[in-house]
């Protein structure tokens, strides 16, 4: 998958946080700690460096969701990250996104914390992020 095919994913499903550009993902991927994992309808971008592992962003297209390919994503980038000698994982997820919390608490993550008004909307409003942890 293309670095502007994810991008046209993470466009279709995110507003806050903003989406990534193509631009972004072709940057993170420039780190030797980054990580894509895809399927034709979804991706997970990630990274693990110092025995830890984040997940930076997964998203799947609106119209393939409830297929499972967000859980294989997860599931495929805790292997991954385990395969990268990392013992934890994190993550920063939207307190609005209630979906996306019920697939990382099926997958092993736990609230460890919250960022208030982590996330701005287009109009201005602050939305808190829950950071989620998962040991691997």
């Amino acid at each position: 998958m293309t670095a502007a095919e994810m991008a046209a994913i993470h466009a279709a499903c995110f507003v806050t946080p903003r989406p990534w550009s193509a631009a972004d993902i072709t940057a993170t991927l420039d780190s030797a700690f980054a990580f894509v994992l895809s399927e034709p309808q979804g991706f997970l971008l990630g990274r693990a460096v110092a025995g830890e592992a984040e997940l930076l962003t997964l998203a799947v297209a609106p119209e393939a969701r409830n297929r499972g390919i967000g859980g294989r994503l997860v599931a495929a980038f805790l292997a991954e990250a385990m395969a990268r000698g990392a013992e934890s994982a994190f993550l920063e997820v939207s307190a609005a996104n209630l979906p996306a919390q019920r697939l990382y608490a099926a997958k092993g993550f736990e609230l460890q914390g919250k960022r208030r008004a982590y996330y701005q909307t287009p109009e201005g409003d602050r939305l808190d992020a829950l950071v989620l942890t998962c040991r691997l």
